[in-house]
């Protein structure tokens, strides 16, 4: 029982941390809809880094060094590219839906590990893989119907796409939050994002109208406070106890599609998360537990 306690604390963080990403996706999708996901983004990223600098600042730990600065940038712009991709597919797609699909995250974490730690890939990670592709092709499945799915084939292809990128965050997450605080984390994380997609802020992001900017200022609160929880718990705990627990967010993401924009959640995409989460926990239960630690 002692030897289990101090991973409690760390898995209920996580847990209520993927909660507040849930709704946080909700209000994001919401600002997408009005000024596009881009726009979204950029200005989500000005909000944050106002809403944090306060508390680095109070937290009294100075301009990090180089070798973490890099870490920082890196993370800040993958993750800025990564949510910009996922907000434009949601857009498109159920919100649950979205989630679901960037469930194969963790698959790829894997194959990431084989690339750039020289780890081996496992015959269990190919069968996984196999099995949650059975998954994404379900899911995917009704987007085929015609022309009038386009736009929603166009949201698959973006999520998939920011899957593979939340992939490499995954690695990052793990780097970054034994290197910094959390409010560290939270505000360079927001820094970056903002001077990431600020370079494109005369084309590609309208300034906000009042209420859009409730939604936006909404949304950076609930990412910083998501994101300190998860940095928190990664930096108490290794990711191999803490990545399954990504499932959790298809719950939160259901309510608060079903609630704000009457999203049902239908057979086809219970039956596509269901092989994926299977797909996902067969390839990583044997997992050796210095492999996934990187993740």
């Amino acid at each position: 029982m002692n030897a289990h306690r101090p991973l409690l604390l760390p898995v209920l963080a996580t847990m209520l941390g993927l909660a507040l990403f849930s709704v946080m996706d909700g209000v994001m999708k919401a600002a997408s809809l009005a000024i596009g996901a881009y726009a979204a983004m950029c200005w989500r990223g000005l909000a944050g880094s106002l809403l944090t600098f306060p508390l680095w600042l109070w937290r009294g730990q100075g301009w990090p060094a180089w070798t973490v600065l890099k870490v920082h940038l890196l993370r800040g712009s993958v993750a800025s590219v990564m949510a910009t991709l996922f907000f434009y597919g949601i857009v498109r797609l159920p919100l649950a839906e979205g989630i679901a699909l960037s469930f194969i995250a963790p698959l790829i974490a894997l194959y990431l590990a084989a690339i750039m730690l020289g780890e081996k890939v496992r015959p269990a990670a190919i069968g996984g893989s196999l099995l949650a592709l059975a998954g994404v092709v379900v899911i995917a499945g009704g987007k085929f119907d015609g022309p009038s799915d386009a736009e929603a084939m166009k949201g698959l292809i973006a999520t998939l796409v920011s899957a593979v990128l939340y992939a490499w965050n995954l690695v990052l997450q793990r780097q970054q939050a034994l290197l910094a605080k959390p409010e560290e984390v939270a505000f360079f994380q927001a820094l970056v994002q903002f001077g990431f997609l600020g370079m494109g802020a005369w084309w590609f992001a309208p300034f906000p109208t009042g209420e859009v900017w409730w939604l936006i200022v909404g949304s950076a609160i609930l990412s910083a406070a998501s994101i300190m929880l998860l940095s928190w718990a990664y930096g108490r705990a290794e990711a191999q106890f803490l990545v399954p627990l990504e499932y959790t967010a298809f719950i939160w993401a259901a309510i608060v599609g079903w609630i704000a924009f009457s999203e049902p959640v239908t057979v086809p995409m219970l039956a596509g998360v269901t092989l994926i989460v299977a797909g996902c926990l067969y390839a990583t239960k044997k997992a050796p537990a210095e492999a996934i630690a990187h993740t």
